[in-house]
C-alpha cells in the first residue's frame, strides 16, 4: 500500500488531525461563501503560500497531486466559455482548485491513522446507539489507500499498451484489465481480513 503522507516534515505535520480537519471545513465553507473573483484569487494565493512555506520540494509534490483536477477544470472552463459566463466559471474553477488543494494539504501532512482516530471519535454517538462503525472506518481507509495504487496500475497498463500498439492513447481499452486488477486486489484484501478475524471488534490490525 502507498502512504499519502508527505515524507517532507513540515510544521503542519505537528498540528492535531482534528484541528486540521476542522479548519478545512471552515475554510471550504468560506470559499463557497466568497463570491467575488478577486476574493477567490486571494484565497488561492494564500493556499499557494501554505504550500510554498515548507519548501520547493513539498510544493512540487502538492502540485503533482492536483493533476487529476485539471480535467474537471477544463470541462468547467469549456462549458462556461460556451455559455458566455466566463467570470462565473473562473470563480468556480478557482474555488474548486483551492478547496481540493487544501484537502490535499491536510492529506499530505496527516497520518491516515490520525484521521481515522478523528473519524472514530466523531462516530462515537453511533456506537452508543449500537451501530458498529468499524466497517465504515475500514472502508474509508481502504478507499484512500487504493486510489493511488489503482492510479499507478492504470498508468503502468497505459504505458504497456503504448509499447505494444501504434495508438498513443489506450483510452477505454485498458478498462477491462484494470477492473480485473482491482478485483484481484480486492480478493487479496478480503482474504487478509478473513485471516485476521474479519471485522469483529477484537480482530487483529
Amino acid at each position: 500500500m502507498i502512504s499519502l503522507t508527505s515524507p517532507v516534515e513540515t510544521p503542519y505535520h505537528r498540528l492535531p488531525a482534528g484541528l486540521k480537519l476542522g479548519l478545512l471545513c471552515v475554510a471550504t465553507t468560506g470559499l463557497f461563501a466568497l463570491g467575488s473573483l478577486w476574493g477567490q484569487f486571494a484565497a488561492l494565493a494564500v493556499v499557494a503560500a501554505l504550500y510554498a512555506a515548507p519548501g520547493a520540494g513539498f510544493a512540487r509534490a502538492g502540485a503533482a497531486a492536483l493533476r487529476p483536477v485539471a480535467l474537471f477544470v477544463a470541462l468547467i472552463a469549456v462549458w462556461h466559455i460556451a455559455t458566455g459566463t466566463l467570470a462565473e466559471g473562473a470563480v468556480i474553477v478557482l474555488r474548486l482548485v483551492s478547496a481540493v488543494a487544501l484537502a490535499n494539504l491536510v492529506t499530505m501532512t496527516t497520518r491516515l491513522a490520525d484521521m481515522l482516530a478523528v473519524l472514530h471519535w466523531i462516530t462515537t454517538p453511533l456506537r452508543w446507539l449500537g451501530i458498529r462503525t468499524r466497517p465504515l472506518e475500514l472502508a474509508i481507509s481502504l478507499v484512500i489507500r487504493f486510489i493511488p495504487v489503482l492510479s499507478a496500475k492504470g498508468a503502468a497498463l497505459a504505458e504497456s499498451y503504448r509499447a505494444r500498439s501504434a495508438r498513443k492513447r489506450p483510452g477505454w481499452r485498458i478498462a477491462a484489465p484494470l477492473a480485473g486488477l482491482a478485483l484481484d486486489d480486492a480478493e487479496r484484501v478480503a482474504e487478509a481480513l478473513r485471516a485476521r478475524g474479519g471485522l469483529s471488534e477484537g480482530a487483529r490490525e
